[in-house]
């Protein structure tokens, strides 16, 4: 039998067709278009490896004119963004433990009096090295940083003192003095994980009952839209509880990541991520139409999670409309949370102002879905 000669007519009908089933499925067709312009413009101007303008406070032993010369030398390399003091150990170490800042500069009383003197004092530099990308860069330049406000200050015979280093820096890397990125990078990965598996999961599985029919057996029934909600995001719960398990013990057993804060802490805080993740999910599902729609969707939600929370890349780092961005990310506050509780020890007190944004993004999902269910009903 002959077998028939390639018709361009053909060809371009079927060509036609694809073009026209490509419009009318616009969720695609929107990924397709819209997610290579957004990594283009996250990876372009949103991420930054080598942060600058990091917050820093400093505690005032000594007000001198060579103190106020390495201020305002570390401002000036815009690396550090001082932003007021801090009075007391105690306070310093408050305001890194809450992330409230990258540095605190500790400058000693008497401290120009010693350098006249040739004491040699130390001037501390306590880091938040939970993240070592984010103030590597900034502790690498210190050294150029202070010999610049040494030649600009020092004058007469304390400038033959100045060639012999009057005085010390000592950079203190809290919370992971070895700079190891798996301590960083680990327990943030936890948020990702939550993150693709709560929402991916139930937004499958309710686009799932949609196409299989069974979802019009429960809009013909009397169930209000947030039971629905509830029966369906509860029991996966149960998956999230087991991932976490899991992944702490690993975290432990395999790479010796420290868990030094409240338990109850991190049990407020993953309880408020889960669920938020969970009603990400069943949002999710009221926009698509099917299950591959479903974790498209899911995905574009997953990829701002990873590049703007700071899990990857140093959330100081990024510009304020970046920043602003983040911050309506539920990653972003719960990534806060674990590393602040497993890393630097903190407790309830600490970690309130995050799970009270997890809170209000929450309540925002959740109305959002609710009345996006009740259009779908019609």
């Amino acid at each position: 039998m002959r077998r028939p000669r390639l018709s361009i007519h053909r060809f371009m009908a079927v060509l036609l067709k694809e073009f026209i089933q490509m419009r009318r499925d616009r969720v695609t067709f929107g990924m397709m278009i819209g997610l290579p312009i957004i990594q283009l413009f996250l990876f372009g101007f949103a991420i930054n490896a080598d942060p600058h303008h990091l917050p820093t406070l400093v505690e005032l032993g000594d007000n001198g004119p060579l103190t106020r010369a390495i201020i305002a030398s570390m401002q000036q390399s815009d690396y550090f963004d001082f932003r007021g003091q801090v009075a007391g150990t105690a306070a310093g170490e408050e305001v890194l433990r809450r992330g409230e800042a990258n540095f605190v500069v500790v400058i000693p009383q008497n401290f120009e009096r010693d350098v006249i003197r040739g004491m040699k004092p130390e001037v501390l530099i306590a880091a938040d090295a939970s993240d070592p990308s984010a103030v590597g860069g900034a502790a690498g330049a210190l050294n150029g940083i202070i010999q610049v406000a040494i030649r600009q200050t020092m004058t007469g015979p304390l400038a033959q003192q100045s060639a012999a280093a009057p005085f010390s820096i000592t950079v203190q890397r809290e919370y992971n003095p070895e700079g190891k990125t798996s301590t960083n990078i680990v327990p943030g990965l936890l948020a990702v994980i939550l993150s693709m598996t709560m929402t991916l999961i139930t937004a499958v599985a309710i686009v799932k009952e949609t196409e299989r029919g069974t979802m019009e057996m429960l809009i013909a029934t009397p169930v209000q839209p947030l039971e629905v909600m509830l029966g369906k995001i509860l029991p996966y719960i149960i998956v999230g509880y087991v991932q976490t398990i899991v992944f702490l013990i690993a975290a432990k057993l395999v790479f010796a990541v420290p868990f030094e804060g409240s338990p109850f802490a991190f049990f407020l805080g993953f309880n408020l991520y889960i669920i938020v993740n969970l009603a990400l999910g069943f949002l999710v599902s009221t926009l698509a139409r099917n299950q591959m729609q479903a974790m498209q969707l899911s995905f574009f939600t997953i990829l701002p999670s990873i590049l703007l929370s700071g899990f990857m890349f140093p959330f100081a780092g990024m510009p304020g409309w970046a920043q602003f961005l983040g911050t309506g990310i539920p990653a972003t506050h719960f990534l806060r949370i674990i590393r602040a509780v497993m890393l630097k020890g903190g407790d309830v007190a600490d970690v309130g102002s995050e799970c009270g944004a997890l809170a209000l993004i929450l309540i925002a999902i959740s109305l959002i879905a609710m009345l996006r269910y009740r259009q779908t009903l019609d």
